[in-house]
């Protein structure tokens, strides 16, 4: 694991080399991850992504015996739930550069498209989270309380990459509302407000910034959710062509 020392070397060899070749924590700083004091944002980011790999949770590693080489819990809480940081900007730059690295090794005679699907998100156990509400599962017919995650990916048949996401929330079934204490400037509160917002409106704001970040694809790719004139119509007008289920 990764202890209070910002270095790229505490990275494991496993991770250091995909780290270096995706220039990952440059695109973190790139996209306004920064700190006045403490552990520098490359040290928590670091941690936390490693902390997937050991296949442990937080509570786990602050009960071991190196719990003390190790930030506390609010620290890496308050990273991840900084309204400033722009974790879209972080995913569609880091996306973007790996699409084109991917894209030198695709025949030129193959399609490459976007894909556009959701997902649920459970917090079935939640009562104070931010924007809350309740979904239908169409698959089993049940509603659970969580939010809808929308996610914007690149494929060329073999590989998917994740360019943007959403979370979205509902005003018809929302439980909580937006906090009004954030400040209304940052990239945390456009977010609360876009998680208000129809999923096919979304969906073409994720195209759009996917497109001028450089990314290209011939087809966009969903499911019959989405499959409606509008919503085709507003994609192709930006030169791709659609195929959905209906």
């Amino acid at each position: 694991m990764i202890n209070d020392q910002p270095s790229l070397h505490q990275l494991p060899n496993e991770l250091k080399s995909a780290f270096h070749e995706l220039n990952i924590l440059k695109f973190l700083r790139k996209a306004g991850f920064r700190k006045r004091f403490g552990l520098s944002c490359t040290t928590l980011f670091q941690l936390v992504f490693t902390l997937l790999f050991h296949q442990k949770n937080w509570f786990r590693l602050l009960e071991s015996s190196k719990a003390e080489l190790f930030p506390g819990k609010d620290a890496v809480y308050r990273f991840l739930n900084h309204t400033s940081f722009a974790w879209r900007r972080f995913l569609t730059l880091l996306g973007t550069a790996t699409v084109q690295k991917v894209d030198t090794l695709t025949s030129a005679d193959r399609d490459c498209v976007f894909i556009v699907d959701d997902s649920m998100f459970e917090r079935n156990r939640s009562k104070a989270v931010e924007l809350l509400a309740q979904f239908k599962d169409h698959a089993t017919g049940t509603f659970y309380k969580g939010f809808r995650m929308l996610t914007l990916g690149w494929s060329d048949s073999h590989t998917f990459l994740p360019l943007d996401f959403a979370l979205l929330s509902s005003n018809k079934s929302g439980i909580n509302r937006i906090n009004d204490s954030i400040d209304k400037r940052s990239h945390g509160y456009k977010r609360r407000q876009e998680s208000l917002l129809p999923a096919p409106t979304v969906i073409v704001s994720m195209l759009d910034r996917a497109l001028k970040a450089g990314t290209t694809a011939s087809y966009v790719l969903m499911d019959s959710w989405f499959t409606h004139a509008p919503l085709i119509g507003e994609i192709v007008a930006r030169g791709l062509d659609v195929i959905g289920m209906v």
